[in-house]
């Protein structure tokens, strides 16, 4: 068994700084695809490892946020499946949504991350203290953020990244722990 990949440096500061964590949608929560049924319905899938994820860091009192321009009842089932009561859909000033979010949390842009995978998330991850993408992002994006996950977007990238978090804090053997016990 190959050991965890744990930060070093300028990454490891950034992710132990982290006491908000902000997820896009389509494309990192989700692989980015749109499925209509034939009402006009439309689906997503979610990745359950990334959903336990995001729970851990909620465990370890790191608040979790969605950010996301589209709006979707499913979306809205899944942040509340996963405690996530910090859900702002349908937005397209994402900027104006993380201050308004940093205000309501009293925190500090450094103190947040965000991943994101497309040109619209730029306004944030410019502005956060850990920016995270997926191999799948557009250009633009992977270019301007501080880490890239190794797997893609609907398919355990969020959890890499809450991994990434938890060990960086030094609380992922401890959350481990009590499924050990």
């Amino acid at each position: 068994m190959q050991p965890a990949y744990i930060p070093d440096g300028e990454l490891l500061a950034r992710t132990r700084a982290v006491r908000l964590m902000i997820f896009d949608v389509d494309g990192v929560l989700t692989d980015g695809s749109l499925h209509y049924g034939p009402e006009g319905e439309l689906f997503k899938t979610f990745n359950v490892l990334d959903g336990h994820g995001i729970k851990l860091l909620a465990q370890a009192g790191i608040a979790t946020a969605i950010i996301s321009a589209r709006k979707s009842a499913h979306v809205a089932r899944r942040a509340a499946d996963l405690g996530i009561s910090h859900l702002h859909q349908g937005v397209h000033d994402k900027a104006a949504a993380f201050h308004g979010l940093l205000a309501e949390l009293g925190l500090e842009a450094q103190a947040a991350g965000f991943v994101g995978d497309d040109v619209i998330d730029l306004p944030i991850l410019c502005r956060v203290g850990f920016a995270a993408s997926v191999p799948n992002a557009h250009a633009e994006v992977r270019q301007r953020v501080h880490y890239v996950t190794t797997a893609r977007g609907g398919q355990g990238a969020a959890r890499e990244i809450c991994d990434l978090i938890l060990r960086a804090q030094d609380r992922y053997d401890a959350l481990l722990a009590s499924y050990l016990a």
